[in-house]
């Protein structure tokens, strides 16, 4: 008996959420079903070979983390149905006609990242009152990564913040941005969820703690690692609901008629610890907001 194949495309993004979906739904993989990973290494522009690989497998479906990745897998295939696991507006960088009617071969989940980037910023200024220069670091290879920048820069406005924007397309222009950073010194740093900005979070994190500079995550996993404080969709969450999407489609729906879902679940989380090197009190009122504070 043949068992469905799943094609797994991300950077270095943890695919053990869905397993655990998928295992809860009743799949065994290597048994009832297989998957097959592909990951970009941080290097966007290796996606549209690993879609097409993946298509080339013949794979029933492709599982995809990230704008990008999803871009990607779309160009590569009209055919396959396409999960997003994650993406920011799959309406506005054109991977879906609508959220409640997607149509074509892609749906899934959303971060709803664009939106949120203000409120990031608005929450950093209130943690860190006194900050006034604030870096933007974004990908403007990344489709969602300009409205995102539009928004922040509406909310810098609104705080009174100078936003200075602080572009990364790949891993040596993530060397020099850092290193322009360290020249200009911003009071603090905002950053997006780029694909490419996250295969490298652990030297971004590093970067902030060696330069004393408060930064606002949009994943969670970045303060887990020292990052100062994050807000944003929970990744597990995402990633076990993909399980469902990919149950539905090998049961028999298409893509056009599973309409994308938005999170339900967002995190604040901040580390006291890294606010305690960095000489910071976190005012109470953001801390009794927090979901999750790490000593």
């Amino acid at each position: 008996m043949t068992i469905p194949r799943i094609g797994l495309l991300a950077d270095a993004t943890s695919w053990e959420p869905l397993r655990l979906g998928l295992r809860d739904l009743g799949y065994m993989e290597g048994k009832s079903i297989a998957l097959e990973e592909r990951s970009s290494q941080g290097r966007n522009e290796r996606f549209s070979d690993l879609a097409s690989e993946l298509v080339r497998l013949n794979v029933n479906i492709i599982v995809t983390w990230g704008t990008p990745a999803t871009l990607a897998a779309k160009q590569a295939t009209t055919t396959i149905p396409i999960v997003m696991a994650s993406a920011g507006d799959p309406v506005r960088s054109g991977l879906v006609s609508s959220l409640a009617h997607p149509g074509g071969n892609v749906t899934g989940l959303t971060v709803l990242g664009p939106g949120l980037a203000a409120k990031r910023l608005e929450l950093l200024k209130e943690a860190v009152p006194n900050i006034s220069r604030v870096a933007f670091l974004w990908n403007p290879a990344n489709p969602d990564q300009a409205s995102s920048f539009k928004e922040v820069q509406a909310g810098a406005r609104a705080l009174g913040v100078t936003l200075h924007s602080v572009e990364a397309r790949s891993h040596e222009e993530l060397e020099q941005a850092l290193a322009a950073m360290k020249h200009s010194r911003p009071s603090a740093l905002l950053m997006t969820a780029d694909a490419v900005h996250q295969h490298y979070i652990g030297r971004i994190v590093a970067f902030t703690s060696e330069n004393r500079l408060p930064a606002m995550y949009q994943l969670k996993e970045a303060v887990d690692r020292g990052g100062l404080m994050s807000y944003g969709a929970s990744l597990p969450d995402l990633g076990r609901r993909a399980a469902y999407y990919v149950d539905k489609i090998l049961k028999g729906s298409k893509p056009a008629d599973l309409p994308v879902e938005q999170p339900t679940k967002f995190e604040l989380v901040i580390n006291l610890k890294t606010a305690k090197a960095l000489g910071l009190t976190i005012p109470p009122s953001v801390l009794g907001r927090a979901d999750e504070v790490i000593q």
